[in-house]
């Protein structure tokens, strides 16, 4: 009876767990016991410390024991800096921070002007929309150096590039959708929208046309549901790319590192809610 009450207790917890959403961010370590500080891969002795005769001797010259807590912890993150030394390595450098604002944002714009120039390559057709997701960038952007590090966090999820060719009248169903709830990652289009409604929609500086038929970048986790979405619903035409989202900001990233541009977007106005 023990053992039975025993099993249905771990199995209540595992339900109890699995059924919790989880989420993460970025965080800096304060060091308010040992100094420690957030390494990269070049100064790893400097902000995590090191081990000398057997006992760890942190940044801020604090000696622990070898068995203590603070000096197995500090081995584990010690231990791990070789293999972390790639993904500290800088590929970019951001002027100011950028955070993911609703209903728009310099972060976001950058992410989905990206996305469109990318998909449009890949399919050798016009993309007049995109569409992705504020959920799929789970950091904001550093100011400063940016690290291989901080944009894998940024775009963890491995959703592939798509493109959909969708006529005008379905884009404006979206778009009446996401004014009665709540926007998303939205690039070239401009919308105004109040009280839950589209007041205006164009592309291209144009009235958005029902029968038209326009291309649209979006990737793989909004086709079927994510985020409410359905992109490939209704679709004319959809072609998906074996390219996860991280590949083309990578490749963007450090294109623009190699011809001596920094990583920057604004605020546009593409979407305004009144």
């Amino acid at each position: 009876m023990k053992i039975r009450l025993l099993l249905l207790t771990l199995c209540l917890s595992a339900a109890a767990l699995s059924a919790q959403d989880y989420d993460w961010k970025a965080d800096v370590m304060d060091g308010s016991r040992t100094g420690c500080t957030t390494p990269s891969k070049d100064n790893v002795s400097e902000t995590l410390g090191h081990f000398e005769k057997g006992k760890y001797v942190a940044p801020n010259g604090r000696v622990f024991p070898r068995k203590s807590s603070v000096a197995r912890t500090a081995k584990a993150l010690l231990d791990a800096q070789p293999a972390m030394a790639v993904v500290k390595g800088v590929v970019g450098y951001s002027p100011k921070a950028m955070e993911k604002d609703y209903p728009e944002s310099g972060l976001s714009n950058w992410f989905v002007d990206i996305l469109m120039e990318k998909v449009e390559a890949l399919a050798g057709r016009k993309v007049s929309v995109g569409v992705g997701n504020f959920g799929g960038i789970r950091i904001d952007m550093p100011q400063g150096d940016v690290t291989l590090d901080d944009l894998m966090s940024m775009f963890p999820f491995k959703n592939q590039l798509v493109y959909v060719v969708h006529r005008g009248s379905t884009i404006k169903a979206m778009l009446d959708q996401m004014a009665a709830t709540r926007f998303q990652v939205l690039g070239g289009v401009r919308v105004v929208a109040e009280d839950g409604k589209i007041v205006s929609a164009e592309i291209d500086g144009q009235p958005i046309e029902d029968d038209k038929l326009y291309g649209v970048a979006t990737n793989s986790f909004l086709l079927h549901g994510g985020d409410g979405l359905e992109l490939a619903k209704d679709a004319v035409s959809l072609d998906l790319y074996d390219v996860d989202v991280i590949d083309i900001v990578l490749e963007h990233v450090k294109a623009e590192t190699a011809a001596g541009r920094p990583i920057a977007s604004e605020v546009d106005g593409r979407v305004i809610i009144r």
